[in-house]
């Protein structure tokens, strides 16, 4: 395995990446503590949160009284996700002028492979991508930039120094950086890892490099382990090419749609956009799952599906599925969150039909409704047809909500 002598990948991480493009929208909330919400009023939760209320000790994914205990002039947002999903764009076009993006790892993190010029002065590649984000798309948008012989080092190199951070992690100077930095700091090491390290007597980052590549293996049960020792030692580690598993969307209900009725209507809404996603990836699904939350339990269940892409089939499951959901559940129950996943894909050229159902007529028959609505919708570019009520609720962005690990679409928005 070939072990770079010089650095080869950036990593970026925007800092604060939805409060802050929310201040760029809003020049009021510049320099303030502003927490973003699902939804205006009731009891919420703080989805993420800005340089200056991170300071104050505000964290993601917390209660907004706790928030507010803590910052006293906390200034809360409602989500707007469709703005997020433009600046994500925006500001990947003006990175791509500085360097070519390797991958788009999530909405506020990615990573940049240098070319042989760039490899010779990294500062001068991060300086320009912040120059460029400055200029061209805000100031109040910033970024943690690290810069390593791989990618993973480089991202861990970036968390090192935040908000606004360029760290830069040349080969001859490995492992130095490393052996400072806790073991939880290292991504893929978890709370559960931690004691699994533990037991095998590794404590710190220096005993984590002394080991040998099958040893982590076998800690970590699979070859992730050893990935992450070639890794850790600056070798050009790639990761495996990974195959969709799943399309799914879930929400948050608003306190005064929370009763099962409405969930239902809900659920209808994010299946069908599931199944949009579903058919413009070139996918046929095979399962469907449902999940319902309340404040303290949940409840759910799946079931088998004959390898369908159409809205009539996967709603027509979701009614029987709601229906055994619904008989487990009290019926004055209020359901706090609601999702629903299509899984078991398969490529639509790789499709089987079942010869059990011989309903081949019947679905190329739903097939071509469904390519009709999208193609409709597509044309006005919001959701003028579909199979049934469409009745987004209070606050909308249904399929399109904020998202940490995958980018909405325009089309998540219709």
């Amino acid at each position: 395995m070939r072990k770079p002598e010089r650095v080869e990948h950036l990593y970026l991480d925007f800092d604060g990446f939805f409060a802050s493009v929310e201040q760029l929208r809003d020049p009021a909330l510049r320099g303030r503590p502003v927490g973003v919400i699902p939804y205006e009023g009731g009891h919420t939760c703080i989805i993420a949160c800005s340089r200056e209320a991170k300071a104050q000790g505000v964290k993601n994914i917390m209660m907004v009284e706790e928030a507010r205990r803590i910052c006293r002039d906390l200034v809360l947002v409602p989500q707007h996700p469709d703005l997020y999903r433009r600046a994500h764009n925006a500001l990947v076009s003006e990175i791509a002028s500085v360097a070519p993006i390797d991958q788009v790892k999530s909405i506020d993190e990615l990573s940049c492979r240098l070319d042989s010029k760039q490899q010779r002065d990294p500062a001068a590649v991060g300086h320009a991508i912040k120059r460029a984000i400055r200029y061209n798309i805000g100031a109040t948008i910033t970024c943690s930039i690290g810069f390593a012989a791989n990618r993973h080092l480089a991202k861990i190199a970036g968390a090192t120094e935040k908000p606004d951070g360029l760290t830069i992690w040349r080969p001859e100077l490995m492992p130095g950086p490393l052996l400072r930095l806790p073991l939880d700091d290292i991504p893929g090491i978890g709370q559960s890892m931690l004691k699994r390290l533990a037991r095998a007597r590794i404590g710190d980052v220096e005993g984590l490099l002394a080991t040998e590549p099958k040893q982590l293996r076998a800690i970590w049960g699979n070859v992730t382990g050893e990935r992450m020792w070639y890794a850790l030692h600056g070798y050009a580690v790639e990761p495996p090419r990974s195959d969709r598993g799943m399309f799914g969307h879930a929400r948050v209900l608003p306190p005064d749609q929370r009763s099962l009725a409405d969930a239902r209507i809900v659920a209808r809404l994010l299946l069908t956009k599931a199944a949009r996603r579903v058919r413009r990836g070139g996918y046929y699904c095979g399962s469907l799952m449902l999940w319902l939350r309340g404040f303290d339990r949940g409840w759910g269940d799946m079931m088998t599906l004959p390898q369908v892409n159409d809205d009539q089939a996967v709603l027509s499951a979701l009614g029987t599925l709601w229906d055994r959901v619904a008989a487990t559940m009290p019926p004055a129950m209020k359901i706090l969150r609601v999702g629903v996943t299509l899984g078991n894909l398969t490529p639509a050229g790789s499709r089987q039909l079942d010869f059990l159902l011989a309903d081949d007529a019947e679905r190329l028959k739903w097939e071509a409704i469904g390519n009709a609505t999208d193609t409709l919708n597509a044309k006005y570019g919001r959701t003028v047809v579909s199979i049934g009520p469409w009745e987004p609720p209070n606050g909308g962005n249904v399929g399109g909500k904020i998202s940490f690990t995958r980018i909405p679409s325009g089309e998540d928005f219709w």
